[in-house]
């Protein structure tokens, strides 16, 4: 997977800045049985964890530091139809906590939008702040800020592991 931020674009922080990358990065993706995964540099270094910590309404996934620091809670309620995720910073689920929600916008085939709303919105009805555009056949995404003429970032895919560790 490659990892790239445009040079001449303004970076943009989300979580924190230290996960701003201004260069292309390639990173390999590793998963297990158990739906956790590790994301490792080129050289095996570990950069990032995710573990699945489903509950009975939820779908979980917390993302680590390569330290086992939590970045941040990935959550979907699972008894809906919305395809709406939230995430918060840390391991924290406290409203005060969410750093942003997404919302799929409509699934064609393998082709996903989805729309992505900062936590200060004051209204559902505001616009999305980042649109994600991806297929999953060709194993590729795009993020957009403000509108799809502004590229904020893209991966694409080459090859994804899987193994059971």
């Amino acid at each position: 997977m490659t990892m790239a931020q445009p040079v001449d674009e303004p970076a943009v922080c989300v979580i924190g800045p230290e996960f701003i990358i201004p260069n292309p990065l390639e990173v390999i993706v590793d998963t297990n049985s158990k739906g956790s995964l590790l994301v490792t540099d080129i050289n095996h270094k570990v950069m990032l964890k995710a573990k699945e910590c489903n509950t009975i309404f939820h779908h979980q996934l917390l993302l680590l530091h390569a330290d086992d620091r939590p970045i941040a809670m990935v959550r979907d309620k699972l008894l809906t139809g919305h395809k709406q995720w939230k995430v918060y910073l840390g391991d924290s689920i406290a409203k005060s906590d969410m750093i942003f929600s997404t919302q799929a916008a409509h699934v064609l085939g393998s082709r996903t939008n989805v729309h992505v709303f900062l936590a200060n919105k004051k209204r559902k009805k505001d616009p999305w702040d980042f649109l994600i555009k991806g297929s999953w056949s060709k194993r590729n995404c795009t993020i957009y800020m403000g509108d799809v003429s502004n590229i904020i970032a893209q991966v694409i895919f080459s090859t994804f592991y899987t193994s059971f560790w």
